[in-house]
C-alpha cells in the first residue's frame, strides 16, 4: 500500500474511479510504483513519516540528484528512521534529511514540493483541514498529494472485517514488537476518522482543484489522491 501511495503522489494511471481492490488493480498500482514520472532531481516530503517506510521508497524515485525531506512530531521515530537509514547501503538514501516539526506549521516556503506523502498520518492529526491547507502550500501547482490510511468504510461488512483483522492480526503482530499501547486505540481512531467521500471534501475545501478516495484491499484501506 505504501508502494501505492508513493504512485500516486505523482501518477495516477488510469485506475477504477473510486476503488482499486482487484488483483488487477492492485498489481497495476505495484507497476506503476516502478514506473511513476518522478524525475531526478525532485524535491518531495515525506510528512508524519515515522520510521521513515515512505520516505525510502521516494527516495529512489527522486535518485542522489533529488531531496527527501521527512517530517515528523516525534523525535524517537525520527531517531529510528535515520538509524535505518544509516544501516541500510542504498547510496541514493543520502538524499533524505529528517526534520522534526509540526504538520500544521510546515518550515517551508511556499510551492516548496514536487510531490507530498502522508502515510497513516493524517488520521492522527487534530486540526486535519489546517494540515490538508499546509500540504497545499508547501506544494508546486499541479503537483499531488498521496493520503494512505485505514479506510473508513460505510460496508458494514467491509467495517466488521477491518475490526476483526485489527483485533486478531495488526495489534498481537504489535504486541510481539512490543507495541501493544502505541497500537490498542487503533479501532477508536479509525471510528472518528473521516470517510472517503469526506477526505475528498476536506481537500477540495482546502483549495486542491481536485481530489479523488480510492478504497485498496477490499476497502480495508484508503489513498486520498489530491491535485493541487
Amino acid at each position: 500500500w505504501k508502494r501505492i501511495c508513493v504512485s500516486w503522489s505523482m501518477y495516477i494511471p488510469g485506475a477504477s474511479r473510486g476503488n482499486v481492490n482487484s488483483e488487477d488493480n492492485w498489481l497495476m498500482g505495484t507497476f506503476c510504483f516502478l514506473n511513476i514520472r518522478a524525475k531526478r532531481g525532485d524535491r518531495v516530503l515525506d510528512l508524519c513519516c515515522g520510521s521513515g517506510d515512505l520516505a525510502f521508497l521516494l527516495s529512489q524515485k527522486v535518485g542522489l540528484d533529488g531531496e527527501v525531506v521527512g517530517v515528523d512530531f516525534s523525535g524517537q521515530q525520527l531517531q529510528t528512521a535515520a538509524s535505518r537509514q544509516d544501516q541500510r547501503w542504498k547510496a541514493c538514501y543520502k538524499n533524505i534529511k529528517w526534520i522534526e516539526g509540526d504538520a500544521l506549521d510546515l518550515p517551508f516556503t511556499d510551492h516548496y514540493f514536487d510531490a507530498v506523502t502522508v502515510g497513516y498520518g493524517l488520521r492522527n492529526v487534530v486540526d486535519k483541514p489546517k494540515a490538508m491547507q499546509e500540504i497545499l502550500r508547501v506544494l508546486k501547482p499541479g503537483s499531488r498529494a498521496s493520503v494512505l490510511d485505514f479506510n473508513k468504510s460505510s460496508s458494514f461488512f467491509t467495517a466488521s472485517l477491518q475490526s476483526w483483522a485489527i483485533d486478531n492480526v495488526v495489534v498481537p503482530l504489535a504486541s510481539s514488537y512490543g507495541l501493544t499501547e502505541e497500537y490498542k486505540y487503533l479501532k477508536s481512531s479509525i471510528s472518528q476518522y473521516l470517510t472517503g467521500e469526506e477526505l475528498e471534501k476536506l481537500a477540495t475545501e482546502a483549495g486542491f482543484s481536485s481530489a479523488k478516495h480510492y478504497e485498496l484491499g477490499g476497502g480495508l484501506m484508503g489513498n486520498l489522491v489530491a491535485t493541487r
